[in-house]
């Protein structure tokens, strides 16, 4: 199914696009799921992403029909992929994030801060050197079991314990980082903004800001682009400068929860929205981290 993208607002002063928006189409690549989220691009060229009631994790191979990738999930939600092609998961309902190896081995990176269980960890990034930020907030049932009393941002190094980034009044949900892996950024759902944080060489976040504020709808899923532009999943998919100035919302016909560059050329952005998954290409690269 293709139809043209509906251009709803332009506002680029850093000149950082050459998109002509009214030439995109949004393609709906697969339907027939319960709750799609976690999009990710793998670096030996497919796509997964999750149905989390379901407790699976689907994958599309470019030319084939999608299938089930890994079952009983325990409620896989943020997906992303490392410089070797390891898998890195939250699991909302096991209340962890884990790390797959090609063959399939489960690794726990983290369950617990401070001796208490996490909240239903969200969404996940990786930077190329092996740092990772995940959000952990709790919405719906996910609130009734906490045990934390608030909810986390957090940064987990390659090696050593587990820390905190940031305990924010509303709930982070997506997570993604600039080309350079010098700047984090986490959507709020409850405040409708992105706030974002300087990164060092050894993975600590200082200097919060908020970057983005007043979002149409509650933000979900960020990602960026090789220029450093902002792609959030709210009510359709609105792009942001990188100084956080609105250039367009592309509209889906579903509410978009996350999104991934992929594609050997990395030109396309696909989008988790519900019952479905659709892509767009771009002529724009998204930001590789591996």
């Amino acid at each position: 199914m293709l139809r043209r993208a509906v251009v709803l607002g332009l506002a680029c002063a850093s000149g950082s696009f050459a998109q002509k928006w009214d030439e995109i189409r949004v393609e709906k690549l697969a339907a027939g799921y319960v709750y799609t989220e976690g999009p990710a691009w793998s670096p030996d060229g497919y796509l997964i992403w999750s149905d989390v009631p379901a407790n699976q994790i689907q994958r599309w191979v470019p030319g084939q029909k999608p299938g089930v990738a890994r079952e009983n999930t325990a409620g896989a939600s943020g997906n992303a992929y490392d410089a070797k092609g390891n898998l890195y998961t939250c699991e909302t309902r096991g209340r962890r994030v884990v790390r797959i190896d090609k063959k399939g081995v489960v690794e726990l990176l983290a369950d617990k801060w401070e001796g208490k269980r996490l909240n239903a960890p969200n969404d996940i990034v990786v930077r190329k050197d092996g740092h990772s930020y995940f959000t952990d907030p709790a919405f719906g049932n996910q609130t009734a079991a906490r045990e934390l009393d608030f909810y986390g941002i957090y940064h987990l190094p390659p090696k050593g314990p587990l820390e905190i980034v940031a305990k924010p009044k509303g709930r982070p949900n997506g997570v993604a980082l600039s080309p350079n892996g010098k700047i984090l950024y986490v959507t709020n759902s409850d405040e409708r903004a992105v706030y974002a944080y300087d990164l060092d060489n050894k993975g600590a976040a200082t200097r919060e800001r908020k970057l983005i504020s007043g979002i149409a709808g509650a933000p979900d899923g960020i990602r960026a682009d090789e220029k450093g532009n902002l792609y959030i999943a709210a009510t359709g998919v609105a792009i942001y400068s990188p100084e956080g100035k609105l250039v367009h919302t592309i509209e889906i016909s579903e509410t978009p929860r996350n999104l991934a560059f992929g594609e050997p050329d990395y030109q396309t952005l696909f989008i988790t929205a519900l019952s479905s998954v659709y892509r767009v290409r771009l002529d724009v690269k998204g930001a590789v981290q591996y």
